[in-house]
């Protein structure tokens, strides 16, 4: 194990570690350099990337469309610049072979991803046998390299509001189990926010569980409660930081202060 694999496999460790049910590892997620050194500097042990406020900084749409060089130069960017584990969202791999995700996302110094069981195109949801191949390899890869990375597998039935919702969360603890048991260290039911709901998916899980916080669904210190491992502030952040910037152009076109506090 080279000195660098060894730096990077105490960081996956240190970020699988940081899961506790209960008292979840918070991820305000980044966009670039600038807003991971923001959050660092905060004091969070962990920076997270968001596809899709990534993408957009770019100047791309979420769901694949960012070319996947710039992707990685863009999480790459993110990892020299804090000194803390950094878990990056990689939608579903941008077409790239298992052994090469690992192999750039080691070059590009991050230990964890997110992968979604769905197309990032289309929208469809992939058989679950089919993801948890996916995870499989991923983890193969991983372990072939010296580098526990930690995957947080996500399941997209909320999202895509798929099948019947009488039985979606049966389906996601289904596919939350599967997932685990082909690799994956954390499980993550994005837009799953109904208190029961949570807490029949977390009994029945059998997985650290990442929920995502969203406004009008319950607080952090509710999902806490409900069993929460880690918690995911998705593209919130850089889109609250975006419509201030929205509010700053509008005073200085309107010739104002642009730096007076925002009203309440």
């Amino acid at each position: 194990m080279t000195e660098n694999s060894s730096t990077l496999a105490e960081r996956a460790d240190a970020l699988r570690a940081l899961h506790k049910t209960g008292d979840p590892l918070v991820l305000p997620n980044a966009w670039d350099a600038g807003s991971a050194r923001a959050v660092a500097a905060a004091g969070f042990p962990v920076v997270a990337t968001s596809s899709a406020a990534v993408a957009e900084s770019l100047g791309y749409a979420d769901g694949e469309a960012t070319p996947v060089d710039e992707m990685f130069a863009a999480v790459a960017r993110i990892a020299r610049a804090v000194p803390v584990p950094v878990t990056a969202d990689l939608e579903r791999g941008y077409g790239l072979s298992p052994a090469e995700l690992v192999e750039r996302m080691l070059v590009a110094g991050v230990v964890g991803c997110n992968l979604e069981d769905s197309d990032p195109r289309t929208g469809a949801l992939y058989d679950a046998e089919e993801q948890a191949d996916l995870l499989a390899a991923v983890r193969s890869a991983a372990d072939g390299a010296g580098v526990p990375l930690v995957l947080n597998a996500r399941i997209d039935l909320y999202l895509r509001e798929s099948g019947d919702p009488a039985g979606r969360t049966a389906e996601a603890v289904r596919r939350a189990r599967r997932y685990r048991a082909a690799g994956a260290d954390c499980v993550y039911p994005i837009f799953l926010a109904d208190p029961e709901q949570i807490a029949e998916f977390v009994a029945g899980a059998d997985a650290p569980v990442n929920l995502v916080f969203r406004p009008g669904a319950p607080s952090l210190a509710e999902l806490a409660r409900l069993g929460a491992a880690r918690v995911s502030y998705g593209a919130g952040p850089y889109t609250a930081v975006k419509a201030r910037t929205a509010a700053l152009l509008d005073a200085v076109r309107a010739g104002k202060n642009p730096y007076a506090p925002p009203s309440a």
